[in-house]
């Protein structure tokens, strides 16, 4: 790692030489959701970089648990999973009191989104979102 003396609401630009491409002519499912013109670079504005911040009362008891957070009269279909990781910045330091969303979709494949026209159907038991804070 380097030493860097930016202020932490700063950001490095994205290294495209170590990313994959957006398109990958042999990895299909990147045909139709890639982008079809030339990428343009924008800088973050002042809502993107101070807010909007939430704190630990924002969030329910269960937002964190996609089992329990949205069950109505029983469990979920599918495998369990425990999901765990560390929010660093660039520079490979902890960032504290993150909010971190998580969205997954339901044993079948489907996300609970209206644009979501997936043929799997809709677990009544699973919202399949939820956030925590760090």
């Amino acid at each position: 790692m380097t030493s860097d003396t930016r202020p932490l609401a700063e950001y490095y630009q994205r290294d495209r030489l170590i990313h994959p491409p957006a398109f990958a002519q042999n990895y299909k499912t990147s045909v139709p959701r890639s982008p079809k013109q030339a990428l343009i670079s924008m800088e973050n504005t002042i809502s993107e970089i101070t807010g909007p911040r939430f704190g630990h009362n924002d969030l329910g008891p269960l937002d964190h648990d996609l089992i329990k957070n949205f069950a109505k009269d029983g469990d979920p279909v599918g495998e369990r999973i425990i999901v765990h990781g560390r929010v660093l910045d660039e520079n490979g330091r902890p960032v504290p009191n993150t909010l971190v969303e998580i969205w997954q979709a339901n044993a079948g494949g489907r996300y609970r989104h209206k644009k979501d026209s997936y043929l799997a159907p809709i677990d009544p038991n699973f919202g399949g979102c939820g956030r925590t804070m760090t």
